[in-house]
């Protein structure tokens, strides 16, 4: 497992599906550099089970995101036309209609690959012919960039197990304010508690309260 923070988030330009029916075809995370922090997360497959869930999680905080100046972007190795057929469908027959964030197709496979959540292997036999092992999908990867492309926070959980987004909007939260203080955030750190100075004094300070 190929550990991204602290490293330039790997840059991609890809098909991808904006505002719930809109296609593009040359999105790039290079829109946001200088502007924004980018939630950038990797699901599964559309059309399935948990993968809905954890797409309205993130949609019904986007308001949350934004005020942070966060753009929320997702992945998966579907087709753009699988996306906007997936948007179509209401919540209640198990779509994502009402998604408006950015849902871009890694049919290539080359954007899980780069950020390291790419299930199965792939090989070539001694035909010369592409093998697999293993369905080539996403696992449920997210990564936090900051606003100079630098990944500052990585996830990856197996395909089962949905993620909380409430945690996601903590990890932002702490982001911004060791850039805005430059105190550390300690165990169980939120947005209501203060911070920690990366001293003896500090630590000592912080533990007897």
């Amino acid at each position: 497992m190929a550990v991204l923070v602290g490293k330039k988030a790997p840059q991609f330009t890809a098909q991808a599906v904006v505002n719930g029916s809109e296609f593009v075809d040359d999105f790039s995370l290079d829109q946001y550099l200088g502007k924004k922090y980018v939630v950038l997360f990797f699901y599964p497959k559309d059309f399935t089970f948990v993968c809905p869930t954890e797409l309205h999680a993130f949609q019904e905080k986007l308001a949350e995101f934004e005020k942070r100046d966060v753009a929320v972007v997702a992945v998966s190795t579907d087709t753009e036309q699988s996306h906007w057929g997936w948007l179509q469908m209401p919540k209640k027959q198990g779509g994502i209609q009402g998604v408006t964030y950015p849902l871009v197709a890694d049919t290539n496979k080359t954007i899980s690959k780069n950020y390291d959540v790419l299930t199965g292997d792939y090989f070539y036999d001694d035909n010369d012919n592409l093998q697999a092992t293993g369905e080539l999908i996403a696992y449920r990867g997210l990564f936090l960039i900051d606003k100079t492309g630098v990944v500052r926070h990585q996830l990856v959980n197996d395909l089962p197990l949905g993620r909380n987004v409430d945690e996601t909007i903590r990890i932002v939260d702490a982001l911004k304010f060791n850039e805005e203080n430059g105190e550390a955030c300690p165990a169980n750190w939120n947005s209501e508690k203060e911070g920690l100075k990366a001293t003896h004094e500090g630590i000592a300070d912080y533990l007897s309260k």
